[in-house]
Protein backbone atom coordinates (compact mmCIF):
# COMPACT_ATOMS: atom_id res chain seq x y z
CA UNK A 1 0.00 0.00 0.00
CA UNK A 2 1.40 3.39 -1.02
CA UNK A 3 2.30 5.82 1.73
CA UNK A 4 -0.01 8.81 2.17
CA UNK A 5 0.99 11.82 0.11
CA UNK A 6 2.82 14.42 2.21
CA UNK A 7 3.31 17.56 0.13
CA UNK A 8 6.32 19.80 0.51
CA UNK A 9 5.73 23.40 1.50
CA UNK A 10 6.01 24.47 -2.15
CA UNK A 11 3.58 21.78 -3.29
CA UNK A 12 1.14 22.75 -0.55
CA UNK A 13 1.20 26.41 -1.67
CA UNK A 14 0.26 25.35 -5.21
CA UNK A 15 -2.49 23.00 -4.01
CA UNK A 16 -4.03 25.68 -1.78
CA UNK A 17 -3.57 28.71 -4.07
CA UNK A 18 -7.08 30.05 -4.75
CA UNK A 19 -6.67 31.95 -8.03
CA UNK A 20 -4.49 32.12 -11.12
CA UNK A 21 -0.80 31.21 -10.80
CA UNK A 22 2.31 30.76 -12.92
CA UNK A 23 4.12 27.68 -11.60
CA UNK A 24 7.68 26.72 -12.54
CA UNK A 25 8.46 23.09 -11.79
CA UNK A 26 11.70 21.18 -12.21
CA UNK A 27 11.74 17.60 -13.60
CA UNK A 28 10.37 15.12 -11.09
CA UNK A 29 8.78 17.84 -8.95
CA UNK A 30 5.53 15.87 -8.60
CA UNK A 31 3.39 17.94 -10.95
CA UNK A 32 0.86 15.17 -11.63
CA UNK A 33 0.41 14.43 -7.93
CA UNK A 34 -0.05 18.13 -7.20
CA UNK A 35 -2.63 18.54 -10.00
CA UNK A 36 -4.58 15.59 -8.60
CA UNK A 37 -4.54 17.08 -5.09
CA UNK A 38 -5.50 20.51 -6.43
CA UNK A 39 -8.51 18.92 -8.13
CA UNK A 40 -9.42 17.07 -4.95
CA UNK A 41 -9.37 20.32 -2.98
CA UNK A 42 -11.40 22.23 -5.59
CA UNK A 43 -14.11 19.59 -5.83
CA UNK A 44 -14.31 18.64 -2.16
CA UNK A 45 -17.79 19.36 -0.85
CA UNK A 46 -18.83 21.34 -3.92
CA UNK A 47 -22.09 20.69 -5.78
CA UNK A 48 -21.77 19.08 -9.21
CA UNK A 49 -22.24 21.11 -12.38
CA UNK A 50 -18.93 22.93 -12.72
CA UNK A 51 -15.73 21.19 -13.61
CA UNK A 52 -12.00 21.60 -14.14
CA UNK A 53 -10.27 21.76 -17.53
CA UNK A 54 -6.96 19.86 -17.54
CA UNK A 55 -4.91 20.67 -20.65
CA UNK A 56 -1.52 19.50 -21.87
CA UNK A 57 0.27 19.15 -25.21
CA UNK A 58 0.92 15.41 -25.54
CA UNK A 59 -1.38 12.40 -25.43
CA UNK A 60 1.06 10.67 -23.04
CA UNK A 61 0.83 13.46 -20.46
CA UNK A 62 -2.95 13.64 -20.75
CA UNK A 63 -3.31 9.86 -20.42
CA UNK A 64 -1.16 9.73 -17.28
CA UNK A 65 -3.14 12.49 -15.58
CA UNK A 66 -6.51 11.07 -16.61
CA UNK A 67 -5.56 7.62 -15.33
CA UNK A 68 -4.47 9.06 -11.99
CA UNK A 69 -7.65 11.16 -11.61
CA UNK A 70 -9.85 8.15 -12.29
CA UNK A 71 -7.89 5.81 -9.97
CA UNK A 72 -8.21 8.39 -7.19
CA UNK A 73 -11.97 8.60 -7.78
CA UNK A 74 -11.84 12.32 -8.54
CA UNK A 75 -13.10 12.04 -12.12
CA UNK A 76 -15.69 9.54 -13.26
CA UNK A 77 -16.63 8.13 -16.67
CA UNK A 78 -17.77 10.12 -18.59
CA UNK A 79 -15.60 13.00 -17.38
CA UNK A 80 -18.31 15.72 -17.72
CA UNK A 81 -18.38 18.42 -16.42
CA UNK A 82 -14.58 18.20 -16.51
CA UNK A 83 -12.38 18.26 -19.58
CA UNK A 84 -9.15 16.26 -19.80
CA UNK A 85 -7.30 16.50 -23.09
CA UNK A 86 -4.81 18.28 -25.28
CA UNK A 87 -4.88 21.99 -25.88
CA UNK A 88 -5.84 21.26 -29.50
CA UNK A 89 -8.75 19.05 -28.49
CA UNK A 90 -10.06 21.71 -26.07
CA UNK A 91 -10.07 24.41 -28.75
CA UNK A 92 -11.77 22.10 -31.21
CA UNK A 93 -14.50 20.97 -28.81
CA UNK A 94 -15.40 24.37 -27.41
CA UNK A 95 -14.46 26.95 -30.05
CA UNK A 96 -14.49 25.21 -33.44
CA UNK A 97 -16.99 22.35 -33.58
CA UNK A 98 -19.97 24.26 -32.07
CA UNK A 99 -19.60 27.30 -34.37
CA UNK A 100 -17.94 26.08 -37.55
CA UNK A 101 -15.83 28.33 -39.75
CA UNK A 102 -17.08 31.80 -40.65
CA UNK A 103 -18.27 31.96 -44.25
CA UNK A 104 -18.37 28.17 -44.61
CA UNK A 105 -21.55 26.09 -44.46
CA UNK A 106 -19.68 22.78 -44.25
CA UNK A 107 -19.08 21.10 -40.92
CA UNK A 108 -15.48 21.72 -39.78
CA UNK A 109 -13.12 18.78 -40.28
CA UNK A 110 -9.66 18.26 -38.87
CA UNK A 111 -7.01 17.55 -41.54
CA UNK A 112 -3.75 17.46 -39.53
CA UNK A 113 -1.56 16.71 -42.57
CA UNK A 114 -2.84 19.60 -44.67
CA UNK A 115 0.65 20.99 -45.10
CA UNK A 116 1.60 17.80 -46.95
CA UNK A 117 -0.73 18.73 -49.80
CA UNK A 118 1.19 18.91 -53.08
CA UNK A 119 1.43 22.25 -54.90
CA UNK A 120 2.09 21.75 -58.62
CA UNK A 121 0.67 24.62 -60.70
CA UNK A 122 1.21 22.89 -64.06
CA UNK A 123 2.20 19.45 -65.33
CA UNK A 124 5.98 19.88 -65.56
CA UNK A 125 6.36 22.12 -62.52
CA UNK A 126 8.33 20.82 -59.54
CA UNK A 127 5.93 19.67 -56.84
CA UNK A 128 6.30 21.32 -53.43
CA UNK A 129 4.40 20.67 -50.19
CA UNK A 130 2.02 23.36 -48.96
CA UNK A 131 4.20 23.89 -45.87
CA UNK A 132 6.68 25.74 -48.12
CA UNK A 133 4.31 28.72 -48.29
CA UNK A 134 3.44 31.27 -45.61
CA UNK A 135 -0.03 30.71 -44.13
CA UNK A 136 -0.99 34.37 -44.14
CA UNK A 137 0.54 35.72 -47.35
CA UNK A 138 1.04 32.60 -49.45
CA UNK A 139 4.58 33.74 -50.22
CA UNK A 140 7.25 31.07 -50.53
CA UNK A 141 9.43 30.51 -47.46
CA UNK A 142 13.01 30.70 -48.82
CA UNK A 143 14.53 28.18 -46.40
CA UNK A 144 11.79 25.66 -47.14
CA UNK A 145 11.95 25.78 -50.92
CA UNK A 146 15.73 25.65 -50.73
CA UNK A 147 15.45 22.48 -48.64
CA UNK A 148 13.42 20.93 -51.45
CA UNK A 149 16.00 21.94 -54.03
CA UNK A 150 13.69 24.31 -55.89
CA UNK A 151 15.15 26.38 -58.71
CA UNK A 152 13.23 28.73 -60.96
CA UNK A 153 10.25 31.06 -60.81
CA UNK A 154 7.99 30.60 -57.81
CA UNK A 155 5.05 32.95 -58.57
CA UNK A 156 2.81 30.25 -60.07
CA UNK A 157 3.38 28.05 -57.03
CA UNK A 158 2.53 30.91 -54.67
CA UNK A 159 -0.72 31.59 -56.51
CA UNK A 160 -1.61 27.89 -56.42
CA UNK A 161 -0.78 27.70 -52.69
CA UNK A 162 -3.07 30.64 -51.89
CA UNK A 163 -5.92 29.07 -53.84
CA UNK A 164 -5.33 25.71 -52.16
CA UNK A 165 -5.51 27.18 -48.67
CA UNK A 166 -8.66 29.09 -49.62
CA UNK A 167 -10.29 25.89 -50.88
CA UNK A 168 -9.43 24.10 -47.65
CA UNK A 169 -11.17 26.81 -45.62
CA UNK A 170 -14.17 26.87 -47.97
CA UNK A 171 -14.61 23.16 -47.26
CA UNK A 172 -14.15 23.70 -43.52
CA UNK A 173 -10.92 21.69 -43.52
CA UNK A 174 -8.57 22.89 -40.80
CA UNK A 175 -5.27 21.75 -39.34
CA UNK A 176 -4.23 22.54 -35.77
CA UNK A 177 -2.67 25.91 -36.66
CA UNK A 178 -5.85 26.93 -38.52
CA UNK A 179 -7.95 25.91 -35.53
CA UNK A 180 -5.88 28.14 -33.24
CA UNK A 181 -6.27 31.11 -35.57
CA UNK A 182 -10.03 30.62 -35.87
CA UNK A 183 -10.40 30.14 -32.11
CA UNK A 184 -8.39 33.25 -31.27
CA UNK A 185 -10.32 35.35 -33.77
CA UNK A 186 -13.53 34.19 -32.11
CA UNK A 187 -12.28 35.16 -28.65
CA UNK A 188 -11.00 38.53 -29.88
CA UNK A 189 -14.39 39.41 -31.36
CA UNK A 190 -16.04 41.71 -28.78
CA UNK A 191 -19.58 40.42 -29.32
CA UNK A 192 -18.59 36.76 -29.32
CA UNK A 193 -16.14 37.14 -26.43
CA UNK A 194 -18.77 38.87 -24.31
CA UNK A 195 -20.95 35.76 -24.55
CA UNK A 196 -18.23 33.14 -24.29
CA UNK A 197 -16.53 34.64 -21.23
CA UNK A 198 -19.43 34.17 -18.77
CA UNK A 199 -20.22 30.78 -20.32
CA UNK A 200 -16.72 29.43 -19.71
CA UNK A 201 -16.61 30.95 -16.21
CA UNK A 202 -19.88 29.20 -15.39
CA UNK A 203 -18.62 25.86 -16.76
CA UNK A 204 -15.11 25.67 -15.28
CA UNK A 205 -13.89 26.24 -11.75
CA UNK A 206 -10.32 26.37 -13.00
CA UNK A 207 -8.22 25.82 -16.12
CA UNK A 208 -4.94 23.95 -15.53
CA UNK A 209 -2.39 24.06 -18.36
CA UNK A 210 0.49 21.63 -17.93
CA UNK A 211 3.72 21.67 -19.99
CA UNK A 212 3.05 25.33 -20.76
CA UNK A 213 6.61 25.79 -22.04
CA UNK A 214 5.25 24.20 -25.22
CA UNK A 215 2.83 27.10 -25.80
CA UNK A 216 3.25 29.30 -28.84
CA UNK A 217 2.26 32.99 -28.79
CA UNK A 218 -1.30 32.21 -29.91
CA UNK A 219 -1.69 29.70 -27.08
CA UNK A 220 -0.48 32.25 -24.53
CA UNK A 221 -2.97 34.83 -25.80
CA UNK A 222 -5.79 32.30 -25.53
CA UNK A 223 -4.78 31.44 -21.95
CA UNK A 224 -4.62 35.15 -21.11
CA UNK A 225 -8.14 35.57 -22.50
CA UNK A 226 -9.51 32.89 -20.15
CA UNK A 227 -7.79 34.52 -17.22
CA UNK A 228 -9.25 37.92 -18.13
CA UNK A 229 -12.68 36.32 -18.57
CA UNK A 230 -12.71 35.27 -14.92
CA UNK A 231 -11.59 31.64 -15.21
CA UNK A 232 -8.72 31.02 -12.74
CA UNK A 233 -5.75 29.64 -14.67
CA UNK A 234 -2.89 27.53 -13.34
CA UNK A 235 0.01 27.58 -15.81
CA UNK A 236 2.64 24.91 -15.03
CA UNK A 237 5.93 24.87 -16.91
CA UNK A 238 9.67 24.28 -17.00
CA UNK A 239 11.22 26.78 -19.46
CA UNK A 240 14.27 24.51 -19.75
CA UNK A 241 12.08 21.90 -21.44
CA UNK A 242 10.78 24.09 -24.30
CA UNK A 243 11.39 21.84 -27.34
CA UNK A 244 8.54 22.66 -29.68
CA UNK A 245 10.15 25.39 -31.75
CA UNK A 246 8.87 23.69 -34.92
CA UNK A 247 5.31 24.64 -33.96
CA UNK A 248 6.16 28.09 -32.66
CA UNK A 249 6.93 27.11 -29.08
CA UNK A 250 8.47 30.04 -27.21
CA UNK A 251 10.89 30.77 -24.39
CA UNK A 252 11.29 34.57 -24.34
CA UNK A 253 7.54 35.15 -24.70
CA UNK A 254 6.87 32.70 -21.87
CA UNK A 255 9.07 34.79 -19.58
CA UNK A 256 7.16 37.91 -20.56
CA UNK A 257 3.88 36.09 -19.93
CA UNK A 258 5.09 35.15 -16.44
CA UNK A 259 5.62 38.83 -15.66
CA UNK A 260 1.87 39.44 -16.07
CA UNK A 261 1.35 37.48 -12.84
CA UNK A 262 1.87 39.12 -9.48
CA UNK A 263 4.75 38.13 -7.20
CA UNK A 264 2.38 36.13 -5.00
CA UNK A 265 1.07 34.32 -8.11
CA UNK A 266 4.48 33.07 -9.29
CA UNK A 267 5.06 29.82 -7.44
CA UNK A 268 8.08 27.50 -7.67
CA UNK A 269 8.13 23.72 -7.28
CA UNK A 270 11.66 22.43 -6.73
CA UNK A 271 12.88 19.11 -5.39
CA UNK A 272 13.25 16.05 -7.63
CA UNK A 273 11.24 12.98 -6.57
CA UNK A 274 12.23 11.01 -9.68
CA UNK A 275 15.99 10.78 -10.07
CA UNK A 276 19.08 9.76 -8.16
CA UNK A 277 21.25 12.40 -6.52
CA UNK A 278 23.87 12.14 -9.26
CA UNK A 279 21.31 12.51 -12.05
CA UNK A 280 19.52 15.37 -10.28
CA UNK A 281 22.80 17.28 -10.02
CA UNK A 282 24.11 16.31 -13.44
CA UNK A 283 21.13 17.41 -15.50
CA UNK A 284 21.58 20.94 -14.19
CA UNK A 285 24.66 21.15 -16.44
CA UNK A 286 22.37 20.45 -19.41
CA UNK A 287 20.39 23.64 -18.86
CA UNK A 288 21.33 26.92 -20.51
CA UNK A 289 24.31 28.54 -18.70
CA UNK A 290 22.13 31.29 -17.21
CA UNK A 291 19.58 28.77 -15.82
CA UNK A 292 21.84 26.86 -13.41
CA UNK A 293 21.59 28.97 -10.27
CA UNK A 294 19.34 26.43 -8.54
CA UNK A 295 20.52 22.82 -8.17
CA UNK A 296 17.48 20.74 -7.26
CA UNK A 297 17.66 18.29 -4.38
CA UNK A 298 16.93 14.59 -4.91
CA UNK A 299 14.03 13.71 -2.59
CA UNK A 300 12.57 10.49 -3.99
CA UNK A 301 13.09 6.76 -3.49
CA UNK A 302 16.17 6.70 -5.74
CA UNK A 303 18.00 9.62 -4.14
CA UNK A 304 20.74 7.35 -2.70
CA UNK A 305 21.34 5.40 -5.93
CA UNK A 306 25.16 5.24 -6.23
CA UNK A 307 25.44 4.65 -10.01
CA UNK A 308 27.43 7.35 -11.79
CA UNK A 309 26.25 9.02 -14.99
CA UNK A 310 27.82 7.18 -17.93
CA UNK A 311 29.15 8.91 -21.04
CA UNK A 312 29.36 6.53 -23.98
CA UNK A 313 32.10 7.96 -26.21
CA UNK A 314 31.96 6.77 -29.83
CA UNK A 315 34.12 7.30 -32.91
CA UNK A 316 33.27 7.63 -36.58
CA UNK A 317 30.95 9.75 -38.67
CA UNK A 318 27.76 7.91 -37.80
CA UNK A 319 25.92 6.68 -34.72
CA UNK A 320 27.14 3.10 -34.07
CA UNK A 321 25.15 0.11 -32.85
CA UNK A 322 27.75 -0.41 -30.10
CA UNK A 323 25.83 2.24 -28.13
CA UNK A 324 22.87 -0.11 -27.80
CA UNK A 325 25.11 -3.06 -26.97
CA UNK A 326 26.88 -1.22 -24.15
CA UNK A 327 23.68 0.31 -22.78
CA UNK A 328 22.09 -3.12 -22.61
CA UNK A 329 25.10 -4.38 -20.66
CA UNK A 330 24.68 -1.54 -18.16
CA UNK A 331 20.94 -2.13 -17.84
CA UNK A 332 21.39 -5.88 -17.35
CA UNK A 333 24.11 -5.36 -14.73
CA UNK A 334 21.66 -3.31 -12.66
CA UNK A 335 18.95 -5.97 -12.94
CA UNK A 336 16.61 -3.73 -14.95
CA UNK A 337 14.19 -4.84 -17.67
CA UNK A 338 15.38 -3.77 -21.13
CA UNK A 339 11.87 -2.94 -22.36
CA UNK A 340 11.59 -0.33 -19.60
CA UNK A 341 14.85 1.43 -20.58
CA UNK A 342 14.68 3.25 -23.92
CA UNK A 343 17.32 4.85 -26.09
CA UNK A 344 16.12 8.35 -26.94
CA UNK A 345 17.28 10.97 -29.41
CA UNK A 346 16.05 14.01 -31.29
CA UNK A 347 15.11 11.84 -34.28
CA UNK A 348 13.90 8.27 -34.42
CA UNK A 349 16.60 7.49 -36.99
CA UNK A 350 19.44 8.40 -34.62
CA UNK A 351 18.06 6.14 -31.90
CA UNK A 352 17.41 3.36 -34.39
CA UNK A 353 21.02 3.54 -35.59
CA UNK A 354 22.21 3.20 -31.99
CA UNK A 355 20.35 -0.11 -31.82
CA UNK A 356 21.50 -1.35 -35.21
CA UNK A 357 18.05 -0.99 -36.73
CA UNK A 358 17.71 -0.86 -40.54
CA UNK A 359 18.60 2.53 -41.94
CA UNK A 360 16.02 4.74 -43.62
CA UNK A 361 17.73 6.81 -46.30
CA UNK A 362 14.52 8.72 -47.05
CA UNK A 363 13.97 7.23 -50.52
CA UNK A 364 10.43 7.75 -51.84
CA UNK A 365 10.40 4.52 -53.84
CA UNK A 366 7.34 2.43 -52.85
CA UNK A 367 9.32 -0.80 -52.39
CA UNK A 368 11.79 0.95 -50.11
CA UNK A 369 9.08 2.72 -48.12
CA UNK A 370 7.24 -0.57 -47.61
CA UNK A 371 10.40 -2.26 -46.34
CA UNK A 372 11.08 0.64 -43.95
CA UNK A 373 7.50 0.60 -42.63
CA UNK A 374 7.47 -3.17 -42.04
CA UNK A 375 10.87 -3.06 -40.31
CA UNK A 376 9.78 -0.07 -38.23
CA UNK A 377 6.70 -1.99 -37.08
CA UNK A 378 8.72 -4.99 -35.91
CA UNK A 379 11.49 -2.91 -34.34
CA UNK A 380 9.07 -0.73 -32.36
CA UNK A 381 8.32 -1.80 -28.81
CA UNK A 382 6.03 1.08 -27.91
CA UNK A 383 2.44 1.45 -29.10
CA UNK A 384 3.01 4.86 -30.73
CA UNK A 385 5.79 3.56 -32.97
CA UNK A 386 3.73 0.61 -34.16
CA UNK A 387 0.73 2.81 -34.91
CA UNK A 388 2.95 5.14 -36.94
CA UNK A 389 4.30 2.16 -38.90
CA UNK A 390 0.82 0.82 -39.61
CA UNK A 391 -0.23 4.24 -40.93
CA UNK A 392 2.78 4.18 -43.29
CA UNK A 393 1.79 0.72 -44.53
CA UNK A 394 -1.81 1.82 -45.03
CA UNK A 395 -0.72 4.87 -47.03
CA UNK A 396 1.26 2.62 -49.36
CA UNK A 397 -1.77 0.36 -49.79
CA UNK A 398 -3.92 3.39 -50.71
CA UNK A 399 -1.30 4.71 -53.14
CA UNK A 400 -1.09 1.35 -54.90
CA UNK A 401 -4.87 1.28 -55.15
CA UNK A 402 -4.97 4.80 -56.61
CA UNK A 403 -7.51 5.83 -53.97
CA UNK A 404 -6.05 9.10 -52.66
CA UNK A 405 -5.53 11.03 -55.90
CA UNK A 406 -4.42 14.55 -55.01
CA UNK A 407 -5.81 14.37 -51.48
CA UNK A 408 -3.72 14.09 -48.35
CA UNK A 409 -3.96 10.90 -46.33
CA UNK A 410 -6.27 12.41 -43.69
CA UNK A 411 -8.44 14.08 -46.31
CA UNK A 412 -9.05 10.68 -47.87
CA UNK A 413 -9.94 9.11 -44.52
CA UNK A 414 -12.41 11.91 -43.80
CA UNK A 415 -14.02 11.88 -47.24
CA UNK A 416 -14.31 8.09 -47.35
CA UNK A 417 -15.45 7.98 -43.70
CA UNK A 418 -12.84 5.31 -42.95
CA UNK A 419 -12.29 4.45 -39.29
CA UNK A 420 -9.08 2.86 -37.95
CA UNK A 421 -11.03 -0.33 -37.21
CA UNK A 422 -11.72 -0.66 -40.93
CA UNK A 423 -8.12 -0.54 -42.18
CA UNK A 424 -5.83 -1.51 -39.30
CA UNK A 425 -6.52 -5.29 -39.44
CA UNK A 426 -5.46 -5.41 -43.11
CA UNK A 427 -2.34 -3.31 -42.50
CA UNK A 428 -1.47 -5.42 -39.44
CA UNK A 429 -1.89 -8.65 -41.41
CA UNK A 430 0.43 -7.32 -44.11
CA UNK A 431 3.04 -6.26 -41.55
CA UNK A 432 2.99 -9.71 -39.98
CA UNK A 433 3.11 -11.52 -43.33
CA UNK A 434 6.14 -9.50 -44.43
CA UNK A 435 8.16 -9.81 -41.23
CA UNK A 436 11.69 -10.37 -42.48
CA UNK A 437 13.73 -13.32 -41.17
CA UNK A 438 16.04 -15.93 -42.76
CA UNK A 439 13.61 -18.70 -41.84
CA UNK A 440 10.84 -17.10 -43.88
CA UNK A 441 12.75 -15.38 -46.68
CA UNK A 442 16.05 -16.74 -47.93
CA UNK A 443 16.83 -13.49 -49.76
CA UNK A 444 15.66 -9.91 -50.02
CA UNK A 445 14.32 -10.76 -53.49
CA UNK A 446 12.13 -13.50 -51.97
CA UNK A 447 10.66 -10.95 -49.54
CA UNK A 448 10.04 -8.57 -52.42
CA UNK A 449 8.28 -11.28 -54.46
CA UNK A 450 5.96 -12.02 -51.55
CA UNK A 451 5.20 -8.31 -51.11
CA UNK A 452 4.27 -8.11 -54.79
CA UNK A 453 2.03 -11.16 -54.50
CA UNK A 454 0.17 -9.82 -51.48
CA UNK A 455 -0.30 -6.29 -52.82
CA UNK A 456 -1.09 -7.06 -56.48
CA UNK A 457 -4.87 -7.41 -55.81
CA UNK A 458 -4.98 -3.76 -54.71
CA UNK A 459 -4.01 -2.39 -58.13
CA UNK A 460 -6.76 -0.76 -60.21
CA UNK A 461 -7.62 -2.44 -63.50
CA UNK A 462 -5.90 -1.12 -66.60
CA UNK A 463 -3.01 0.54 -64.77
CA UNK A 464 0.61 -0.33 -64.19
CA UNK A 465 1.59 -3.83 -63.12
CA UNK A 466 2.71 -4.68 -59.61
CA UNK A 467 6.28 -5.12 -60.91
CA UNK A 468 6.18 -1.56 -62.23
CA UNK A 469 4.79 -0.14 -58.99
CA UNK A 470 7.01 -2.17 -56.60
CA UNK A 471 10.27 -1.99 -58.52
CA UNK A 472 13.42 -3.93 -57.80
CA UNK A 473 15.98 -1.65 -56.19
CA UNK A 474 19.54 -2.51 -55.30
CA UNK A 475 19.63 -1.20 -51.73
CA UNK A 476 16.44 -2.74 -50.37
CA UNK A 477 18.53 -4.77 -47.94
CA UNK A 478 19.38 -1.51 -46.12
CA UNK A 479 15.79 -1.26 -44.97
CA UNK A 480 15.27 -4.92 -44.04
CA UNK A 481 16.71 -6.69 -41.05
CA UNK A 482 15.80 -9.30 -38.47
CA UNK A 483 14.13 -7.71 -35.44
CA UNK A 484 16.39 -7.92 -32.36
CA UNK A 485 15.56 -9.81 -29.19
CA UNK A 486 17.20 -7.26 -26.88
CA UNK A 487 13.96 -5.54 -25.93
CA UNK A 488 15.52 -2.07 -26.03
CA UNK A 489 13.38 0.49 -27.83
CA UNK A 490 14.36 3.60 -29.78
CA UNK A 491 12.11 6.58 -29.11
CA UNK A 492 12.17 10.26 -29.88
CA UNK A 493 12.71 12.72 -27.05
CA UNK A 494 9.39 14.39 -27.88
CA UNK A 495 7.58 11.08 -27.35
CA UNK A 496 8.87 10.60 -23.79
CA UNK A 497 8.07 14.07 -22.44
CA UNK A 498 6.39 13.80 -19.05
CA UNK A 499 7.45 10.16 -18.61
CA UNK A 500 10.08 8.45 -16.45
CA UNK A 501 12.20 5.31 -16.82
CA UNK A 502 14.56 3.33 -14.56
CA UNK A 503 17.33 3.90 -17.11
CA UNK A 504 17.67 5.94 -20.26
CA UNK A 505 20.33 6.50 -22.90
CA UNK A 506 20.32 9.88 -24.64
CA UNK A 507 22.11 9.93 -27.99
CA UNK A 508 23.65 12.99 -29.64
CA UNK A 509 24.42 12.70 -33.34
CA UNK A 510 27.77 13.79 -34.82
CA UNK A 511 26.00 16.63 -36.64
CA UNK A 512 24.55 18.22 -33.48
CA UNK A 513 26.87 17.27 -30.60
CA UNK A 514 29.46 20.03 -30.97
CA UNK A 515 26.83 22.76 -31.24
CA UNK A 516 25.10 21.41 -28.13
CA UNK A 517 28.29 21.23 -26.05
CA UNK A 518 29.42 24.65 -27.32
CA UNK A 519 26.13 26.12 -26.10
CA UNK A 520 26.28 24.35 -22.73
CA UNK A 521 29.88 25.44 -22.09
CA UNK A 522 29.09 29.05 -22.97
CA UNK A 523 31.05 29.04 -26.22
CA UNK A 524 27.93 29.79 -28.30
CA UNK A 525 25.60 32.66 -27.49
CA UNK A 526 22.74 31.61 -29.78
CA UNK A 527 19.88 29.69 -28.14
CA UNK A 528 20.06 25.97 -28.89
CA UNK A 529 16.84 23.97 -28.81
CA UNK A 530 18.80 20.77 -29.45
CA UNK A 531 20.44 21.25 -26.04
CA UNK A 532 17.05 21.53 -24.36
CA UNK A 533 16.06 18.24 -25.99
CA UNK A 534 19.05 16.55 -24.33
CA UNK A 535 17.96 18.04 -21.01
CA UNK A 536 14.43 16.72 -21.46
CA UNK A 537 15.65 13.24 -22.36
CA UNK A 538 18.21 13.02 -19.56
CA UNK A 539 15.80 14.21 -16.88
CA UNK A 540 13.51 11.20 -17.54
CA UNK A 541 16.05 8.85 -15.85
CA UNK A 542 15.48 7.48 -12.36
CA UNK A 543 18.55 5.31 -11.61
CA UNK A 544 20.83 5.18 -14.66
CA UNK A 545 21.59 7.94 -17.15
CA UNK A 546 23.83 7.28 -20.14
CA UNK A 547 24.69 9.96 -22.69
CA UNK A 548 26.24 8.90 -25.99
CA UNK A 549 28.17 11.43 -28.07
CA UNK A 550 31.27 11.65 -30.31
CA UNK A 551 34.63 11.11 -28.59
CA UNK A 552 35.73 14.66 -29.51
CA UNK A 553 33.04 16.13 -27.26
CA UNK A 554 32.91 13.52 -24.48
CA UNK A 555 35.65 15.05 -22.24
CA UNK A 556 34.08 18.51 -22.51
CA UNK A 557 30.69 17.20 -21.40
CA UNK A 558 32.23 15.11 -18.62
CA UNK A 559 34.03 18.14 -17.17
CA UNK A 560 30.88 20.26 -17.38
CA UNK A 561 28.71 17.68 -15.58
CA UNK A 562 31.39 16.91 -12.99
CA UNK A 563 31.33 20.60 -12.05
CA UNK A 564 27.87 20.11 -10.54
CA UNK A 565 29.20 17.53 -8.09
CA UNK A 566 27.66 14.57 -9.93
CA UNK A 567 29.65 11.35 -10.33
CA UNK A 568 30.32 10.74 -14.02
CA UNK A 569 32.42 8.26 -16.01
CA UNK A 570 33.46 7.90 -19.66
CA UNK A 571 33.20 4.56 -21.43
CA UNK A 572 35.03 4.40 -24.76
CA UNK A 573 33.16 2.30 -27.32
Amino acid sequence: MAAPFKPTDEQRRVIDHPGSAFITACPGAGKTRVMVERARKLLSGRPTGRGIAFLSFTIAAVSELEDRLRREGIVETPAFPHFIGTFDAFLWQFLIAPFGVDGCVAKPRLIPDKDDCTIQPFARAQALPLECFDRETGDAIPAMIHRHGFRGKIKAHETAARKTRARFLQRGELDFADARSVALARLRDPACGAVLGPAFAARFLELIVDEAQDCNPVDLEIIAWFRAAGVPVKVICDPNQAIYGFRGGVTRELGQFAETFGADERLPMSGNFRSSGHITKGVVALRAPDMRAVIDEALGDHREEPTAIQILSYSGRGVPSTIGTKFQELVTAMGLEAQDCPIVSATRMTGANALGHPRDSGKRDLSYRLAVAVSHFHFSFELGGRKEALVAIHRIMLELGGQMGVKTYHQHLQDADVSPDAWRPRALALAQALRFSPERFATVEAWHDEARRLLAPLLPAGGQSINQRLRRIGDLDEALSVAPASGLAARTIHSVKGMEFPAICVVMSPSTAKGIVDFLTGDAAVDNEEARKIYVGASRAQRLLAIALPHTQAPRLRDLVAGTGAAIEIIKL
